[in-house]
């Protein structure tokens, strides 16, 4: 009597279509998708952590080969819903947490008879990377214009601690809050723009934590209608973060970006993780972290900024 194994089926539940490092997560969970062989059903919870929890949950309690042999989550709030975790675990489904470090873990894998883990990139890293682009776009000090991620995330403090840590001390930061997205990033500088203060700002860079919002930010001062004020600001360099080789790195190429930072996507890890886990019955380690590096590399920025000096 020959055995068929059951294909594995996974629920991916990402923030939103919107950014372009959440576009290329679902498309590493997909491509993993393809090459082990399973299914993978990818949600969107547009930035909304209730509508996040009640999708998942839903997919969790279904029945028979709809419900999900494992879930991959990258939290859109700051608590990476423990109590759908326990719900998860409690039905015997595995549990893949992206970008967060959640308190929660240890105790879900005491129980876990399926693989309980979380994987992220460096956060504090990858700011301390643009920190020190900031050193060398920068070598006499001067002003940032920071775009940081939400205040909810987790993420986005840390890499805001880690530039803090390596930017010069005669570098200033001003900062402001956007949502990931370029929209949120554009809107954001247009209102900075609208009060009195930024008109007498002495800005020498634009630095964002995510090359969308970067590229938010470009287009803000693209639609100020002074010539001269606008030819002022679009000559200022600006910097992201993620480094996806169809967005930040292409606009890095295209001279849009001087620099970003590569955040390597993690949910097709994590897929490949879950299967081997699944496949072997055996619990991963609790948490892994990817590694991120500077693009272009600090000493090739170095030798362009003191060309253009």
């Amino acid at each position: 009597m020959v055995c068929v194994m059951k294909k594995l089926k996974f629920l991916v539940s990402l923030h939103t279509r919107q950014n372009d490092y959440q576009i290329a997560q679902a498309a590493s969970a997909e491509e993993a998708a393809r090459t082990l062989g399973i299914d993978a059903e990818i949600v969107f919870a547009d930035n909304d952590a209730v509508l996040q929890s009640t999708q998942v949950l839903k997919a969790v309690q279904n029945r028979g080969d709809s419900r999900p042999d494992a879930v991959v989550l990258e939290p859109v709030g700051s608590t990476a819903l423990p109590q759908v975790a326990q719900a998860t675990i409690s039905a015997g489904i595995g549990w893949a947490v992206l970008n967060r470090s959640p308190d929660y873990l240890p105790v879900l894998r005491k129980v876990a008879t399926a693989p309980v883990f979380a994987i992220s990139s460096d956060h504090a890293e990858i700011g301390r990377i643009q920190g020190r682009q900031f050193a060398v776009l920068l070598p006499k000090g001067g002003s940032i214009l920071y775009i940081e991620g939400p205040s909810y995330s987790t993420s986005a403090k840390k890499r805001t601690a880690g530039m803090l840590e390596t930017k010069p001390s005669n570098v200033q930061v001003a900062m402001l809050k956007g949502k990931w997205t370029e929209e949120s990033a554009e809107q954001v500088v247009r209102s900075w723009l609208q009060l009195a203060t930024s008109q007498s700002s002495a800005i020498d860079l634009v630095g964002a934590q995510d090359d969308s919002m970067a590229l938010g930010a470009r287009k803000a001062f693209q639609k100020i209608a002074t010539e001269a004020e606008r030819a002022r600001w679009m000559k200022l360099p600006f910097t992201g973060c993620d480094g996806l080789p169809e967005t930040g790195q292409k606009w890095v190429r295209e001279g849009w970006l001087v620099a970003t930072v590569c955040v390597p996507p993690l949910a097709g890890t994590a897929i490949e993780i879950l299967v081997k886990a699944l496949h072997k019955g055996t619990q991963p380690p609790e948490h892994a972290v990817t590694e991120s590096f500077s693009i272009p590399p600090l000493k090739t920025l170095a030798s362009l900024q003191s060309s253009r000096s």
